[in-house]
C-alpha cells in the first residue's frame, strides 16, 4: 500500500529509495541546524533561518534554492500550511486562466472544453516550489512550465529563490486567525498520519504550536515577514496580503480585488454577465468539496513522489471561520492569541498585523479584576473591570489609576483568585 503521508510531514522510510530516517536527520543540509521534536516522532524539525522545516523539505528547500530561475511574469501564492492555500489556488487559476477557460460555458461547449477545475484538483493545476520532494520530482519541472507560471509556497521569504520577489513577479498572501490554523493544521496530521503510533497528542500539538514549533512556524513571524513585504508603497507592491476571514465574509469583493492585482481586472461584460459571482461558485469551499475528483481523486503534487499520492479530500474538511471554538479552550485561545499579540509588539507594522489578524484584543478576554481602595473608602471599595488597560494573560499585566486619594491599594485578581496586592502611596 502506498504511504499517504504528504511531504510536510514525511521522512523517507528505509527501503524507499532515498535513505533511512536516520540518513535523513543526519544528512549534510540539517547536521548543523537546530534541531528539536517536531508533531510526529519520525520527523524531528530542523531550523533554517528562523523556520522549522523536516529533513527532507529542507532539502528541497535546498534544492529550489540553487535551481529555481524566477521570471519577471511569475505570480507566487503563499500561504501558511492550513490557511486557505487550496481555495486561493482555485481562484488564481480560474481568473488568471478565464479567457481560455470560461466560467461560464454557453450550452454548445462540449465536454472536452468543461472548467479544469472540474475535473482537477487546485493542487494539481498550481504546483508548489518545494513540493513534492524534490530530489525525487526536480525543479526542472518547474522550468518547463510556460509563462506566466502560477506557483505557490508555504515557505517565508528568507527561504524562497533568490530574486523571487525582487523582479517584478507578484505574490499574493494569505493569512487565517492562528486558532483556526492550529485547528485545521491539527486535524489535517491526524488525517495523514492516522495510522502511525508516533504522533503527538492534541495538547501536545498546542504547546508546540504555540512555541512556533510546526512546520514552517512559527506562524507570526511567516505572517509578520509577508506583511512588511505589503507593506511598501501601495501603488507598487508587488505583494498582496489577503485575509481569509475577510474573503469569507465577503467573496465576490475580494475576487476583484485579486483579479485586479493579477492584471486580469474584470471587464464591464463580465460584471454585467455574472463572472465575478460565478468564480465565486466554482471556487468556492463547498463546491469544491463535492466535485469527484475531490471526493474520490488523488494528487501526486503533495507527496513524494508518484508512489505516494494524496487524497483529494483531505485538503477539504471545514472551511468554517471560527471552527476553533469547537476544539479549543476558552483559556486555550486566549493563551494563543496573547502569544500572537505578545511576538507581534514593538514596532507600528506589528500593530498593524495585529489588527488584520483580529488579535489585539488579548485584553478584552484576559480581564482582570481591580478592587480600588482609597485611604478615605477603605473598607467600602469599589470593583470594576479594565479590559482595555493591561493584561497579556500571563500574570504580568500593567494597570494605572488616578486617585483622588492620597493613597490607595490595588488588588489584583483574576478568576476570583487573588494575584498580588500593590500599596500606592
Amino acid at each position: 500500500m502506498a504511504n499517504p503521508t504528504p511531504q510536510l510531514f514525511q521522512t523517507q522510510r528505509s527501503g524507499g529509495g532515498g535513505g533511512s530516517e536516520e540518513g535523513d536527520h543526519n544528512s549534510s543540509s540539517t547536521s548543523t541546524l537546530p534541531m528539536r521534536e517536531g508533531w510526529w516522532a519520525a520527523a524531528p524539525l530542523f531550523r533554517l533561518h528562523g523556520c522549522w522545516l523536516t529533513a527532507r523539505l529542507a532539502r528541497s528547500v535546498e534544492l529550489v534554492q540553487a535551481e529555481f530561475k524566477p521570471r519577471p511574469d511569475d505570480v507566487l501564492l503563499a500561504t501558511f500550511p492550513k490557511s486557505g492555500t487550496t481555495w486561493l489556488k482555485a481562484l488564481a487559476f480560474a481568473l488568471i486562466n478565464r479567457s481560455r477557460h470560461p466560467v461560464i460555458v454557453t450550452g454548445d461547449v462540449d465536454d472536452d472544453h468543461h472548467h479544469p477545475l472540474l475535473s482537477s484538483n487546485p493542487h494539481d493545476l498550481v504546483p508548489f516550489l518545494e513540493l513534492p520532494d524534490r530530489t525525487l520530482r526536480p525543479v526542472a519541472e518547474l522550468e518547463a512550465l510556460p509563462s506566466p507560471r502560477l506557483l505557490c509556497t508555504h515557505l517565508p521569504p528568507a527561504l524562497l529563490p533568490p530574486g523571487m520577489l525582487m523582479t517584478s513577479s507578484r505574490a499574493v498572501y494569505l493569512c487565517r486567525y492562528p486558532k483556526d490554523v492550529f485547528v485545521s493544521y491539527w486535524h489535517h496530521v491526524v488525517q495523514t498520519l492516522r495510522h502511525d503510533s508516533g504522533l503527538v497528542d492534541f495538547d501536545k500539538a498546542f504547546e508546540l504550536f504555540c512555541e512556533g514549533v510546526s512546520v514552517c512556524g512559527p506562524v507570526w513571524e511567516h505572517y509578520l515577514e509577508y506583511w512588511k513585504l505589503s507593506m511598501g508603497n501601495p501603488s507598487s507592491s508587488r505583494v498582496l496580503f489577503l485575509k481569509y476571514e475577510e474573503m469569507m465574509a465577503q467573496p465576490a469583493k475580494h475576487v476583484r480585488k485579486l483579479a485586479e492585482f493579477l492584471g486580469v481586472p474584470f471587464t464591464e461584460e463580465e460584471e454585467s454577465g455574472g463572472v465575478v459571482e460565478e468564480v465565486v461558485r466554482l471556487c468556492s469551499f463547498q463546491n469544491l468539496k463535492d466535485l469527484a475528483v475531490n471526493t474520490h481523486g488523488v494528487s501526486a503534487q503533495i507527496g513524494a513522489a508518484m508512489a505516494n499520492p494524496v487524497k483529494n479530500s483531505l485538503w477539504f474538511r471545514s472551511g468554517k471561520v471560527g471552527d476553533w471554538k469547537n476544539h479549543l479552550t476558552q483559556e486555550m485561545a486566549r493563551r494563543l492569541d496573547c502569544i500572537v499579540e505578545e511576538k507581534l509588539k514593538g514596532s507600528a507594522e506589528c500593530a498593524q498585523l495585529l489588527r488584520v489578524l483580529g488579535t489585539g484584543r488579548c485584553e478584552e478576554k484576559c480581564k482582570w479584576h481591580v478592587l480600588v481602595v482609597g485611604r478615605e473608602s477603605r473598607g467600602r471599595g469599589r470593583s470594576f473591570l479594565e479590559p482595555d488597560r493591561d493584561l497579556d494573560g500571563s500574570g504580568t499585566g500593567w494597570f494605572s489609576y488616578q486617585s483622588l486619594f492620597g493613597s490607595f491599594v490595588l488588588h489584583f485578581s483574576r478568576n476570583g483568585a487573588c494575584l498580588f496586592t500593590l500599596n500606592v502611596e
